[in-house]
């Protein structure tokens, strides 16, 4: 018999097959229940911890408490929101390839969720309740380096792209960046800091303050000049 321990091979073996470490980020408890099913029962997964908010999230994956492959992120959060919580997390990570990937797990498909997630970094978005079997293979596809997005999700997102003519608007407001742009194509439309605030998962601080930007950017006086100026190049339609 050769003297080979077969459980630490086995262990071995295993430990070069795991493809991803997996943290999710959810406040409720059966749906963070499910996720790790779905992990367990994937041999090439394995789960790196979980967290119940965007806060403790940020700081375990930024004082290394947790090395993760890839973090499944809700959008709706007590406090720090999802879209917060993975621009602290991409801000924070090392560039390259060790680097978490945040994919958006969520109930909400709606246009700006989506859009407002991927421009704070994430690589993916998937609508809750999609089988066990989809959630691992966007898992092992972000893992991977690649993009993943529920039907429905990359349905709306086509549409979503194909109205919106972004070039106009840069040519108009060079100075202003594409946060300031939102923010001053959602005053034109005549929405409230905190209509605004929800409808691009902000705190109602954060926008007045990027109002604020905007208005000495543009020059004017309050948000009805804004909303002119803002209108004669085509944003607020």
């Amino acid at each position: 018999m050769p003297d080979v321990d077969d459980r630490g091979v086995r262990e071995r073996v295993m430990a070069a097959a795991v493809t991803a470490r997996v943290f999710v980020v959810d406040g409720h408890p059966l749906f963070r229940a499910g996720v790790r099913q779905a992990v367990e029962d994937a041999a090439d997964l394995e789960m790196a911890g979980e967290a119940t908010t965007g806060e403790e999230a940020v700081v375990a994956l930024r004082d290394g408490h947790v090395v993760a492959d890839v973090v499944l992120m809700d959008l709706l959060l007590p406090g720090c929101s999802g879209i917060e919580a993975t621009r602290a997390i991409v801000a924070d990570a090392p560039a390259g390839p060790d680097a978490p990937r945040v994919l958006f797990i969520s109930g909400s498909a709606e246009d700006d969720a989506v859009v407002a997630a991927l421009r704070a970094g994430a690589r993916g978005y998937m609508v809750k309740g999609a089988p066990g079997e989809e959630l691992v293979r966007g898992v092992r596809t972000v893992a991977q380096g690649g993009a993943v997005f529920s039907a429905a999700v990359a349905d709306r997102l086509g549409r979503y792209f194909s109205a919106v003519h972004e070039v106009p608007f840069r040519a108009a407001f060079p100075d202003l960046t594409e946060r300031e742009r939102e923010v001053l194509d959602l005053v034109a439309r005549g929405l409230s800091n905190r209509r605004i605030a929800r409808e691009l998962v902000l705190s109602e601080k954060t926008v007045r303050n990027h109002v604020s930007r905007v208005f000495a950017k543009l020059r004017v006086a309050d948000r009805v000049e804004a909303a002119m100026r803002a209108r004669d190049a085509g944003l607020g339609t």
